[in-house]
């Protein structure tokens, strides 16, 4: 999307004019939706993904090596847990240097969030991949995070630790709520 307004850039690119460049240095994972082909066994998946993004074959091998049970599984049979680890894997094929995550956790067993958290802190770890996590689950927060930054309305309204951030939060002494409908209008009185 180009913006209306402003400047985006990721790592000396500015994505909406550098795209084939910029998608080559990043991974992206939807909660909500798959990379990974339905009926195929997931290593087919991961194979059309390595000639999308022209991955040599060593790097591909590599970069497999920690997923090989999963592998010969078609995507509907993995149960929801492991087809996260399967798409976070996905993203990470061809070694980007910054992983999206968008509401990796989101519909998870309680069991399944701790996998797939320790997974991600796992391949942030061996790979020194900078993770980018956008979520309302303060667990996966606390769990994945070192700095947090909120944004609204297209404004840092923080930015620190989570530490830091409980600290201001335990700090005010007042919270607004603004009501943009009574609740009377959203029942009909």
């Amino acid at each position: 999307l180009t913006p209306d307004e402003g400047t985006c850039v990721v790592n000396g690119k500015i994505p909406w004019k550098d795209r084939i460049s910029y998608v080559k240095d990043i991974g992206v994972v939807f909660g909500q939706r798959s990379q990974l082909w339905w009926d195929v066994p997931v290593i087919d998946s991961f194979e059309l993904l390595r000639d999308i993004y022209s991955i040599s074959q060593a790097m591909y091998n590599n970069n497999l090596e920690e997923l090989t049970e999963l592998l010969k599984t078609p995507a509907r049979q993995l149960s929801l847990g492991q087809r996260m680890r399967c798409e976070i894997a996905a993203s990470l094929l061809h070694s980007p240097s910054i992983l999206f995550l968008d509401e990796p956790t989101i519909g998870l067993d309680a069991v399944s969030k701790l996998a797939v958290r320790d997974f991600i802190k796992q391949l942030n770890q061996d790979h020194k991949t900078t993770v980018i996590l956008t979520t309302h689950d303060m667990q996966d927060i606390e769990a994945l995070t070192n700095r947090i930054l909120l944004i609204g309305n297209g404004s840092i309204l923080m930015d620190g630790s989570p530490e830091e951030l409980k600290q201001d939060a335990a700090s005010m002494d007042e919270a607004v709520v603004k009501l943009y409908r009574s609740f009377d209008e959203k029942e009909g009185r």
